[in-house]
């Protein structure tokens, strides 16, 4: 029997977390000089120190706690799963506001008024926070998970599509601070119950309409579900738990194509989508993998195998993760994905995957081979010194503007029963934060980050933004049957950076799919306008760059996803569109309009 690092790290319960013990679980090949350890060091004028993450929720007005199935045992797996939820600008002011998913409880009746409703927080542009949800018209009851942000109509205000366990919902923005359920109308309405987990807008054909790709999780009758213990999918090392998801019937995703008139067609069979089979899919996210400038779909998926879905430019995907690697791990076992997060971690010019998992396994990271292929370079990357917790949402982002992509993800345990049992795990734990070390590396530096990382909850979803436009980024978590965190960055503001809005006029007005190239020196960063991230969550759309110490930017090129074709020799090619802008101050916001060039300029709040 072939002992995999996996059920190695699962039987023993041991964590491995030095340098040594990553050696000898790690295969020579994989290693750049396998006969010598190399401790990785970090830039020395870099200082990690200088960053502290305080928890702001409660002063910024953030106090509705989340609700969430049972509070010291769960019947079902949806009571366990929990949701995601949304940094986005819903009235156009560029000031983030924040959107909290809600459920709630089984044992509970509740009286007309009084059930738990999901949350619109409007930014009043000095730290806090309005309550907006009633006037906005988003106040609903259910189990929401998923949520994704993207403008599907083109009239310039971004539009919300939710998930649920039960019937999903697009509210369209009014542009007045209201919202109206459109989901019938739109043709996104089944009367059948599904369970919607992740989702991601998408222009997939390039036709300057957002498409819609909608991961579905398992098809939940509770009615036919075993009780907590009854089989032994209903048990976790000896304690009775909720059943699932394996025992339990995977769900098939959906691609919804904008018919650019306000409606949507199902073009999951023709387009490819179903191929894969029902798989207990949980978070989706599109960007453009392999460089060929068409966006592909990576889709995390729970104790199965993960999804890279190619985009084949003829309205059609082709599932090639096993072939490219991200399907399993290097031992060729699948894992419990839950959160992404995607960036060019090296600067090389290629998007890499970041991707969280269950207790006893390690979240993976995947290095792109710039060949259709990716490496897991777990071990040898660093990361792979935490194996206690379940980890959740998780994001790319340089929390210190040194220039180089760091990894944020929250962690939170599925079985409250855990905490009768504390040898076998903990139901509340703390963040963790990987500081991208500059040369393939990443060092663990969560305890020394604050007490927005050390504090310990059963977090889910996580969206990552620059809320209070001081030049730093700051996460937003989703605490399970807990009030919200709101973690303010302070301290990472002490080196430069830029922050860039998209406008599109030919592509979609999001600009969801644009590429944005930032380079000083001879240092060039990458990344991508995406909706969908995390887990089952919306960061901020905007995107941002840290700079270190540079005082000018050399370039900013963004490369448009507007198709344009022109024939060539008889035939039909396509013209990238590209804007370059150089010379430009470090330390503000740009909005930049397709076509128009830069047309706002923004220095950080005070």
């Amino acid at each position: 029997m072939k002992l995999s690092r996996r059920h190695f790290l699962g039987a023993t319960g041991i964590v491995l977390s030095s340098p040594l013990m990553d050696a000898l679980i790690t295969p020579l090949s994989r290693w750049a000089s396998p006969l010598c350890l190399k401790a990785a060091q970090a830039p020395a004028a870099e200082n990690a120190s200088q960053v502290t993450f305080v928890d702001i929720a409660e002063q910024a007005g953030l106090t509705v706690p989340n609700v969430w199935g049972g509070l010291k045992s769960k019947k079902y797996i949806v009571e366990s799963k929990g949701s995601g939820l949304a940094f986005f600008d819903y009235d156009q002011d560029g000031w983030l506001d924040i959107y909290l998913t809600n459920g709630v409880r089984f044992e509970e009746t509740y009286k007309a008024g009084e059930a738990p409703i999901c949350h619109l927080y409007k930014n009043n542009r000095n730290g806090t926070f309005t309550d907006v949800t009633e006037k906005s018209g988003l106040a609903r009851t259910g189990w929401q998970t998923g949520v994704c942000v993207g403008d599907y109509d083109n009239d310039g205000w971004d539009d919300l599509f939710c998930c649920y366990w039960g019937h999903n919902v697009l509210w369209k923005n009014n542009g007045n601070g209201t919202f109206t359920d459109v989901t019938k109308q739109a043709g996104l309405y089944e009367e059948r119950v599904r369970w919607g987990s992740g989702c991601t807008w998408i222009d997939y054909d390039r036709d300057g309409n957002l498409d819609l790709f909608v991961c579905n999780y398992i098809e939940l009758d509770i009615k036919k579900v075993p009780t907590p213990g009854q089989t032994g999918y209903c048990q976790w090392k000896g304690i009775p738990v909720v059943c699932g998801p394996r025992g339990l019937p995977g769900a098939m995703n959906i691609l919804y194509h904008n018919n650019g008139d306000g409606t949507f067609t199902d073009v999951s069979e023709p387009s490819g989508i179903l191929k894969p089979g029902p798989r207990y899919s949980i978070t989706a996210v599109s960007y453009d993998f392999d460089n060929d400038n068409w966006p592909d779909i990576c889709v995390a998926v729970d104790s199965e195998p993960s999804i890279m879905f190619k985009n084949k430019h003829d309205g059609t995907f082709e599932d090639i993760a096993v072939m490219a690697g991200v399907a399993y791990n290097e031992d060729g076992q699948e894992q419990a994905g839950m959160g992404l997060g995607v960036a060019d971690y090296d600067l090389d010019g290629w998007l890499d995957i970041f991707r969280t998992h269950f207790q006893d396994d390690t979240c993976i990271l995947y290095h792109n081979n710039q060949d259709g292929t990716w490496t897991d370079t777990t071990f040898i990357s660093g990361i792979g010194v935490n194996t206690k917790y379940v980890s959740w949402g998780a994001g790319f982002m340089d929390y210190d503007n040194d220039g180089w992509p760091d990894i944020f993800y929250v962690t939170g345990h599925v079985y409250p029963e855990v905490e009768s049992f504390p040898l076998l795990g903990v139901f509340r734990s703390s963040r963790i934060v990987y500081r991208n070390l500059g040369n393939g590396k990443f060092k663990d530096i969560s305890a020394s980050l604050g007490p927005g990382v050390t504090d310990k909850w059963s977090s889910r979803g996580s969206a990552y933004g620059d809320f209070d436009n001081d030049g730093d980024i700051d996460v937003l978590v989703l605490n399970m049957n807990d009030r919200p965190s709101l973690i303010r960055n302070d301290g990472g503001n002490k080196n430069n950076w830029i922050s860039i809005k998209l406008l599109g006029t030919k592509c979609n007005r999001t600009a969801v799919g644009t590429r944005v190239r930032v380079t000083v020196g001879d240092r060039t960063q990458m990344d991508e306008v995406h909706t969908g991230y995390s887990v089952m969550s919306q960061s901020d759309l905007r995107l941002h760059f840290g700079l270190g110490q540079a005082r000018k930017i050399d370039v900013i090129e963004v490369k448009w996803p507007t198709l344009v074709l022109e024939k060539k020799d008889g035939k039909p090619t396509e013209v990238p569109q590209i804007e370059r802008f150089t010379n430009i101050d470090v330390n503000q916001i740009l909005t930049i309009k397709e076509g128009s060039g830069i047309i706002k300029r923004e220095k950080p709040a005070a």
